[in-house]
């Protein structure tokens, strides 16, 4: 090749290197924590906790109704359902939900949409929520507002952050899964159905990150809401634990409060969400929860009571774990036997 040639390609490929976008070292994570809308997620959890969706039972018309205005938000944000599925919808029969004498449920369907990763999309990140809640009781609408209306509007919120850095030119390295899950409150049997019966191998799920009330606080947190309860984080996975404290120090600042992470936990909350059906088959999972308040499973946990600076906060540092899992280098190892 003569001095000539190389002098050209020399240019070419310098001109392709200042002009082309690195998919992850550019974009900043401050950055698309700002698309993340306060006011956005007070607007769609008005409409899935509204009386209109009559608490969205699990196979109920409210829960369809919820179901359906989650699928227009995603529509109207450009981000589709996964290439590997026929369509929005993983439909969980209602033999699967059977369970001893309790009553039975109808067919439903869990929900989920899909951004598609770059150099390591065959690995998925997995941001899953509750959108059932338990329906009407004598009369009364259970709207739901905070279990899981807020972790359910938070998913929708976390997708449209990422959208936006996609449509920047940032798309990440891993593929992320938005799970809404159904059945929940009868029984985890939605997440456990997606276990049991997955859309990506469960081998190259890097994690589970599950968000089930996340708009209020509890009592034990009076004074202030800037806390989220941590709970599972360090069960498979000490650099899933690491890697969340990380990005809590660097953007959010939250108080992260691990007592329901504790062993010997009486109220056993590590078994009582779908992050679970994800950790007994091995993927490491992380659990934000805001703990009970007096509203809890009642009529009156309704949308006027969140707080929405709370939520959003919340919602921003799952957003940031995600980033940082579907963008480093290597995906995390799973080092503890999850006991």
């Amino acid at each position: 090749m003569t001095k000539k040639i190389c002098f050209f390609v020399l240019v070419a490929l310098a001109t392709s290197c200042s002009t082309s976008k690195n998919t992850t070292k550019k974009a900043t994570v401050n950055q698309y924590l700002q698309a993340i809308s306060t006011n956005d997620l007070k607007t769609n959890l008005y409409v899935i906790a509204s009386d209109e969706n009559q608490g969205r039972d699990t196979g109920s018309e409210g829960q369809k109704r919820a179901g359906n205005y989650l699928i227009s938000q995603y529509e109207k944000n450009g981000i589709s359902y996964p290439p590997a599925a026929d369509g929005w919808y993983q439909k969980v029969p209602s033999a699967f939900m059977a369970k001893g004498f309790a009553p039975k449920l109808p067919d439903s369907e869990n929900i989920w949409a899909y951004i598609e990763g770059t150099d390591k999309k065959d690995e998925v990140v997995v941001i899953s929520a509750h959108y059932d809640h338990v329906g009407m009781k004598n009369g009364e609408i259970y709207n739901g507002a905070d279990d899981d209306g807020s972790g359910t509007v938070a998913v929708l919120e976390i997708a449209k952050a990422f959208n936006k850095a996609v449509k920047d030119g940032y798309r990440p390295k891993r593929s992320i899964l938005f799970l809404h899950v159904t059945g929940e409150e009868h029984g985890l049997h939605g997440s456990r159905y997606y276990s049991e019966n997955p859309l990506y191998p469960l081998e190259k799920t890097v994690a589970d990150i599950n968000i089930d009330m996340i708009g209020r606080r509890d009592k034990s947190h009076s004074e202030s809401n800037n806390y989220v309860y941590v709970i599972g984080s360090d069960r498979l996975s000490s650099e899933l634990h690491q890697i969340n404290e990380e990005m809590n120090a660097k953007y959010t600042q939250l108080n992260l409060d691990y007592k329901y992470n504790d062993r010997n936990d009486p109220e056993r909350i590590y078994y009582r969400s779908d992050h679970y059906n994800f950790a007994k088959h091995g993927v490491p999972a992380i659990f934000f929860f805001n703990g009970t308040h007096e509203d809890y499973h009642l009529p009156t946990d309704t949308p006027d009571k969140i707080e929405y600076d709370a939520l959003t906060k919340r919602t921003q540092l799952a957003f940031a774990l995600a980033w940082e899992l579907a963008n480093r280098a290597e995906k995390i190892k799973v080092d503890r036997d999850g006991k």
